[in-house]
């Protein structure tokens, strides 16, 4: 049974209005996130309430994990970039990749490129690293036709829904990611360091202390142990800070599961994950972790213009199943080193 909240912002019930009677605030059903803020007044543009307001939106982000800008008046990618750079950060470029995206300006980069009748599970973005941004903002500037939506999920809340044994484990064994990069399967190693220079990616690893083979051809096989479960630097919080349920072979559907087990060896998987020290992760608890998730989804719609601002750490992320033309674009900043 799917136990997601479905949340209709236009029910919303009003919980205050802002200090200065400019942007109203309100929530979802018994006060669930995001937090959603809306111009009071006809006229208020984000570029003159914005910069007064940083530090109370910090501190609510650092409360909520996610909050809502909408009916701001933001048109294209432009005035999205501007918004973001209104936090004082440089945008990050998105190295790493474990996605397919691409640039559209800058370092604004489409959201993940997958077809539209594939979901992505939730996740915090990077995870599967020992560095990731801090922030990341979607920018929905068209809106599915069906469907399409970004769900979210609290990762405090998903770290207290796991079997403490479970949770355990995690935190002391850690994780292991495996990729095997290959043209033709999943994403290449270019495309993932964004070079064609193999010192470069060496020099990568090197500092991230990831492990690497090159292989015969044009093939590279990389490890890397990364945290499962994190304290938040500003909330003190636990959060549940991995990725293993999405590279675990058995995110995989089953018949493209049998078609790679029949093809290559488990090391040569394009991607998998272990417990920190080699051992196979089993199924049940991936999946146990993954209900996790599906208890603490909230689903909110899309409406043009709207930019959704998280705290990586806090909140977790995905994208449903669409029909129609869909254009939400990405910015992430400050990166957590």
């Amino acid at each position: 049974m799917n136990n997601q909240r479905s949340i209709r912002l236009a029910r919303r019930r009003i919980v205050s209005a802002e200090k200065d009677d400019l942007v109203k605030r309100s929530f979802g059903p018994n006060g669930s996130p995001p937090l959603v803020l809306q111009p009071a007044l006809d006229g208020i543009s984000c570029a003159s309430w914005l910069p007064k307001n940083r530090e109370w939106i910090e501190s609510r982000l650092h409360e909520h994990g996610a909050i809502l800008f909408r009916d701001f008046n933001l048109h294209g990618v432009g005035e999205f970039e501007d918004f973001v750079r209104t936090f004082g950060h440089e945008l990050l470029s998105y190295s790493y990749q474990s996605t397919p995206r691409s640039k559209v300006s800058g370092n604004i980069y489409t959201s993940t490129e997958y077809p539209a009748g594939q979901t992505i599970p939730l996740h915090n973005e990077m995870a599967y690293a020992r560095s990731w941004p801090m922030k990341i903002f979607f920018y929905c500037e068209i809106p599915a036709a069906e469907g399409g939506e970004t769900p979210v999920a609290d990762s405090r809340r998903v770290f207290a829904r796991i079997d403490p044994r479970i949770r355990d484990r995690f935190i002391r064994k850690q994780i292991m990611y495996c990729r095997n990069y290959d043209d033709g399967l999943d994403l290449s190693w270019t495309t993932v360091f964004q070079t064609t220079d193999r010192s470069q990616v060496e020099a990568y690893c090197y500092e991230a202390g990831i492990e690497f083979e090159w292989l015969g051809g044009n093939r590279l096989r990389t490890r890397q142990v990364c945290q499962a479960a994190v304290v938040h630097p500003i909330t003190g919080a636990w959060v549940w800070f991995n990725q293993a349920h999405l590279f675990h072979i058995s995110s995989l559907e089953p018949s493209v599961r049998a078609a790679l087990s029949s093809t290559y060896e488990v090391h040569e998987y394009p991607r998998n994950a272990y417990y920190g020290d080699g051992s196979t992760i089993e199924d049940e608890v991936l999946e146990s972790i993954r209900a996790a998730y599906r208890q603490e989804t909230i689903v909110f719609p899309w409406e043009a213009g709207d930019v959704l601002m998280l705290d990586n750490m806090l909140m977790a992320h995905g994208r449903q199943p669409f029909m129609g033309q869909r254009k939400v674009v990405v910015a992430m900043v400050q990166a957590f080193e």
